[in-house]
């Protein structure tokens, strides 16, 4: 008896890896998990990044800020008021200081052990487990952090699980030079789309990372027929009234606040 149980144990469990497998090779849109599961979670922490894994996000996105020491962190804002106990500019602090702030309290205050994550602690933690989208920025006002990211990239052997975004031209066309292989992505700012020059782009690029609002279905067209590819962004507030208009565009990926209800969109659309 006890062997049979082991046994259907064994059984469900292989066959729900098959389902979750399968599910994600037949998804034809990519979902990244905007600082993580940061709906459920404290954005861009170990926790987040856990939750959206387990969720099935395709990639998990790292906001990257260097320390005062040269340390690559993942943090969205340059401050670190809004989501930790500290204030003043993540510039302006060596990690070891970064490192005694509460991380996690600010949200619903059930997450007190969460502290801020470096890149190299995420790359350590989740290895080849998930995908790694990443988002570069200017270090007063210069690509200093690219030569260090691509470094952390490659002694991790992770260049088959990455890919590069940034809003910055010059950060993009940084990498670019050090490793031409790594797959970019050039956000664009909602006031930009006018300007979006796909030639230029192509030079350097796989994709373009426009503003979901702003997206037609001409656009995307646009940028398919140049060859490349079209991951839209939203804003919190306003991704459930965009989502299912702009997955009908075809675009090629989607940053998510809101996994499972992406993913529940997706299921309807494709069983449709």
């Amino acid at each position: 008896m006890k062997k049979y149980i082991i046994y259907l144990i064994l059984i469900l469990a292989v066959g729900s890896f098959i389902f979750v497998v399968k599910n994600n090779q037949e998804r034809t849109v990519q979902l990244i998990a905007h600082r993580g599961a940061n709906n459920i979670a404290p954005e861009h922490t170990i926790t987040a990044y856990k939750k959206a894994i387990e969720l099935g996000a395709d990639f998990i996105e790292i906001d990257l800020r260097m320390t005062k020491d040269g340390y690559l962190v993942s943090m969205h804002d340059d401050t670190i008021e809004r989501t930790t106990n500290g204030k003043g500019k993540v510039s302006n602090f060596n990690l070891d200081e970064l490192k005694k702030l509460d991380a996690g309290s600010w949200f619903e205050n059930r997450y007190k052990k969460e502290t801020i994550p470096t890149l190299e602690e995420i790359f350590e933690t989740f290895g080849k487990k998930t995908n790694y989208y990443i988002e570069t920025r200017l270090v007063n006002n210069e690509p200093i952090m690219e030569e260090k990211l691509v470094k952390l990239i490659e002694e991790e052997g992770l260049q088959d699980q990455v890919v590069i975004e940034s809003f910055s031209p010059d950060s993009l066309k940084a990498i670019h030079r050090i490793d031409k292989e790594i797959p970019l992505i050039q956000l664009i700012y909602p006031d930009k789309m006018l300007e979006v020059d796909e030639k230029e782009i192509k030079n350097y690029a796989i994709g373009v990372g426009p503003y979901a609002p702003k997206v037609d279905r001409e656009f995307v067209e646009r940028m398919h027929k140049a060859g490349l590819e079209v991951d839209v962004w939203f804003d919190r507030k306003n991704e459930k009234e965009y989502m299912k208009k702009i997955l009908s565009y075809d675009v090629d990926t989607v940053f998510t606040d809101y996994l499972e209800n992406t993913e529940e969109i997706l299921s309807r659309e494709e069983s449709e």
